[in-house]
């Protein structure tokens, strides 16, 4: 199978989801005079909402990337690719939690918002790692413009992340905001992940080329 109809129906689903987060915004409740103050107040909304922005964008551009070095997929990557894009289109309800959960104020609140943000953030990178170590497996799928030592520059990266979210789970049910900072470095630490993909797949694809 090609992977054009593949790529076209992930972008699809990535931009439902963009479109999904950002339908969480509403107008808020005010009086008259009032009204820069009621915006002010959804601080939590436009965080919350940044950042899953940030990192739903990342995570098509690792798909957008990574998946172009495939010259065909098969059933099981067309599996993995499903199990992946659920668990990516998860993300709106703990972002809507998260949301929540700092404008209440609540300790017990917040503490499970992250925890459920990690869990599903836990949830992408694994299955990440599924499709990256299946590819491994599986090299004639991809493209002859990419050298053998690709994946062996990369295969630890979803591993690092899912050890990042486990490690912000233990923490916050000691320190909420600790856990908090932990999990927002977990979804920069993706972007990172991708400069370093992408530079990676250059020096690849030039190291196959001067073969």
């Amino acid at each position: 199978m090609k992977t054009d109809r593949f790529q076209a129906f992930s972008d699809g689903i990535f931009a439902i989801l963009i479109t999904i987060l950002v339908l969480e915004f509403h107008i808020p409740d005010y009086q008259p005079g009032r009204l820069l103050p009621a915006l002010l107040a959804q601080w939590p909304l436009f965080l919350s909402y940044a950042f899953s922005y940030f990192y739903v964008g990342t995570l098509w551009l690792f798909h957008h990337d990574y998946f172009s070095m495939l010259e065909r997929i098969d059933r099981n990557v067309n599996i993995l690719n499903l199990l992946m894009l659920f668990s990516i289109t998860l993300l709106d309800y703990p972002m809507s939690l998260v949301a929540d959960a700092l404008t209440s104020g609540n300790r017990a609140d917040m503490q499970t918002a992250f925890i459920v943000y990690d869990l599903v953030a836990l949830f992408i990178s694994a299955t990440f790692y599924f499709m990256y170590a299946y590819l491994h497996h599986h090299q004639e799928l991809k493209s002859h413009a990419m050298s053998n030592d690709f994946y062996a520059a990369i295969k630890f990266d979803p591993v690092r992340s899912v050890t990042i979210y486990g490690l912000a789970i233990l923490t916050t049910l000691w320190s909420v905001w600790l856990g908090a900072v932990l999990l927002a470095a977990g979804i920069i630490f993706h972007f990172f992940a991708y400069l370093r993909m992408s530079k990676q797949m250059a020096r690849s694809k030039g190291a196959v080329t001067h073969d």
